[in-house]
């Protein structure tokens, strides 16, 4: 049965698409999906909090292409949350983050900022 946590490994925008999530934080998120993402605009994205699924206004801070296949181009973009969110404990959210990942898809991490600028470290 899914948990209140399960959610935490993707946000949904709302539009439908969803994204992985790949780090997360009370102020922001990590993503990536096959949906390019505008840096400087605005979206609506479903999270799931303590106080169950919300929808939070997010910037996007940066977006660039991650991998090319043949027939998928992935994008990573961080998001950056109008208003802190709460999250449910982090024992939880790294236990969901990391039951989301595929064999090619490693998580980053869970509450470390995402608006800084990424170092070559990160990849």
């Amino acid at each position: 049965m899914p948990g209140p946590t399960d959610a935490l490994s993707r946000v949904r925008l709302r539009g439908g698409r969803e994204l992985a999530v790949l780090n997360v934080s009370t102020t922001g998120a990590l993503v990536e999906g096959s949906t390019r993402l505008l840096p400087g605009t605005h979206l609506d994205v479903h999270v799931t909090t303590r106080r169950g699924r919300v929808l939070i206004r997010a910037r996007v801070v940066r977006c660039e292409v991650w991998a090319i296949t043949a027939d998928v181009v992935t994008y990573r973009g961080a998001l950056a949350f109008a208003e802190p969110v709460d999250l449910p404990s982090v024992g939880m959210a790294a236990s969901a983050i990391d039951g989301a990942a595929t064999k090619d898809q490693q998580p980053v991490g869970i509450l470390r900022p995402v608006a800084e600028p990424a170092s070559s470290d990160d990849r």
